[in-house]
């Protein structure tokens, strides 16, 4: 692991935290707000560009750079996974099944059963909507796995395994099961009070495209979901069995 300190302050990544890197890969702390990369609309300040100036280390000549290897929504916080050469990119997006990845959300309701699997096929119409159809021709075979770890006040508090990355796959499913993610303004309730999408990418666990070790990377919860969570009481056996897994 690079030493994180040898850079002088002013070239450290600001608005995000660096959870791990070396000559091969980067992984981040996203928060909520911040684009993974930029838009026609935006385009400066990106996860992307935050960590192109850091690795560059002021230096406008270095052809240092780091490489999209997944997004999170701008809404969505949490771990993402950045590379630092074309070969380290093809390697992660290639096995990329084999990554394991996990969100918390928080939605609306309590859902029945407790746990499950939501298996749709995914589609995005031209106003750039992503819904589910029937038609298998049209639409991309979808699994989103669910835990209900807590709930009160009306929601509940999911552990969440990203089976298939489609775009706003978690989004979608729990949305057209009747439990919108809280702060979801594009699929969910209409002035539900929250500022920030409840939607956190919490753990992640891959395969080092160069040395082969299997690295994973849990992160804390953020501040904004212990406000809403409250004193909640435990409704999983999981949480249960691993009181230590989830802080709340």
């Amino acid at each position: 692991m690079i030493n994180k300190t040898n850079a002088p302050a002013k070239y450290r990544p600001k608005g995000l935290s660096v959870l791990y890197e070396d000559r091969d890969v980067i992984v981040i702390d996203k928060p909520a707000g911040l684009l993974t990369v930029g838009t026609e609309r935006e385009k400066s300040r990106t996860a992307q560009s935050i960590l192109n100036d850091y690795v560059r280390k002021g230096n406008a000549r270095s052809r240092e750079r780091v490489y999209i290897v997944h997004r999170l929504d701008r809404e969505t916080s949490g771990i993402l996974v950045f590379a630092r050469t074309e070969q380290a990119k093809r390697y992660l997006q290639d096995s990329w099944t084999e990554t394991k990845k996990s969100y918390l959300a928080i939605v609306h309701g309590r859902l029945t059963p407790l746990q499950g699997m939501i298996s749709s096929y995914l589609v995005e119409n031209s106003a750039f909507s992503v819904y589910s159809t029937s038609d298998a021709s049209k639409g991309k075979l979808s699994h989103t796995a669910y835990r209900t770890l807590k709930e009160a006040r009306g929601f509940s508090l999911l552990e969440i395994d990203l089976l298939t990355g489609r775009k706003h796959q978690i989004r979608v499913h729990v949305s057209e099961k009747g439990h919108p993610v809280v702060g979801d303004k594009k699929y969910g309730k209409q002035g539900d009070g929250c500022q920030w999408l409840a939607l956190h990418a919490y753990s992640i666990a891959f395969t080092h495209p160069v040395t082969g070790k299997r690295l994973s990377f849990k992160t804390e919860i953020p501040e904004y979901f212990s406000r809403l969570l409250g004193n909640f009481k435990s409704v999983s056996p999981a949480a249960k069995e691993h009181p230590d897994k989830i802080k709340i």
